[in-house]
């Protein structure tokens, strides 16, 4: 945290010196006490003494004025937000390749938890939507700034046969289009939507396209809107599934990722481990652009400020029936 204007810091010396000055005159209120020999007939003529209660709305009243004074210095932090609204789309593989072992303890629980761990970090203005594909392509959820939607729909992801990479690009692109910050940014008018970017799709796979659609179809789409796709390739070439009691060789088909990324003009990325896969969801993360923006704090310490002004004023009324 830093302030815009320290200098009014100093005012603390004078809470300070408010604080030093009620402890001296509570000891010297005691040493006139003890000057008084007959005790006992000070006590019968003396009001009963308020205790701690009277030292707590002290206390209560000096953090009360120290809270306005760091409020007057104008507290801030700095925080990344992106440039401008964007948004991200991850298709996942949910094929039943998915659940090979050579990526501990399978490549779709790593990817799951690579994805989760992703959207924690995304910035926020970013919206963030979950497609799943196996023999057909699903939206799990749809671009938004719910991070709680988001990371239910990736831990929810099951596996089925087939892969359709083809019909998985054109559902997200599908979303995309109605993410909420295209949708606010017609909602602003031309000029907002023309500065809108168009967003940006991730296809993590380990196969290639053995359903619905045909890549090159999907790839035309996007380059039609101008939507870069940035794909991972996502496993080893050791990677086995059992299918019926046979194991069946699940290698990773980098040449048909690598020319969606190319012909789209994305990003190819190679993962081989969990490792690797979160480094690479990092690499995306940077990519996005990002301002340093300040925010000012002021009302959360005016808020405290006034807060434990009243919880002084009220003790003070409770206890001695009147305000301090």
């Amino acid at each position: 945290m830093s302030f815009l204007a320290p200098e009014r810091l100093l005012l603390l010396i004078l809470v300070g010196l408010l604080g030093l000055a009620y402890v001296l005159l509570r000891l010297r209120a005691s040493r006139y006490a003890l000057r008084f020999t007959n005790l006992e007939l000070l006590r019968s003529v003396a009001p009963r003494a308020a205790g701690w209660r009277r030292h707590l709305l002290a206390g209560l009243s000096l953090v009360a004025l120290a809270a306005l004074v760091v409020a007057l210095a104008r507290p801030a932090q700095e925080r990344e937000l992106a440039t401008e609204r964007a948004t991200i789309v991850l298709a996942i593989d949910t094929s039943l390749s998915m659940q090979a072992t050579d990526v501990e303890p399978s490549r779709l629980d790593v990817a799951k938890q690579a994805a989760t761990d992703f959207v924690d970090v995304v910035p926020e203005g970013v919206d963030v939507g979950i497609v799943a594909f196996d023999g057909t392509a699903r939206l799990e959820s749809r671009p938004s700034a719910d991070r709680d939607e988001t990371k239910q729909a990736i831990d929810t992801l099951e596996l089925g046969r087939g892969t359709a990479i083809g019909d998985a690009i054109f559902l997200g692109l599908g979303a995309l289009s109605d993410s909420d910050a295209r949708l606010a940014s017609i909602e602003a008018g031309p000029e907002e939507e023309s500065a809108m970017n168009p967003g940006r799709l991730v296809v993590m796979s380990d196969g290639e396209t053995t359903a619905g659609r045909e890549n090159a179809d999907a790839v035309g789409a996007a380059r039609e809107v101008g939507v870069e796709i940035s794909t991972i390739a996502y496993g080893t070439d050791r990677g086995t599934v059992m299918v019926q009691g046979e194991t069946i060789p699940v290698p990773v088909n980098r040449d048909a990722l690598a020319q969606i990324a190319n012909e789209s003009n994305g990003v190819f990325y190679e993962a081989a481990s969990g490792e690797e896969l979160s480094q690479v969801f990092d690499d995306i993360g940077t990519a996005i652009e990002l301002d340093t923006v300040t925010e000012e704090l002021s009302l959360w310490f005016v808020a405290f400020g006034m807060a434990f002004s009243a919880l002084a004023a009220v003790g003070s009324l409770v206890w001695f029936s009147r305000l301090p």
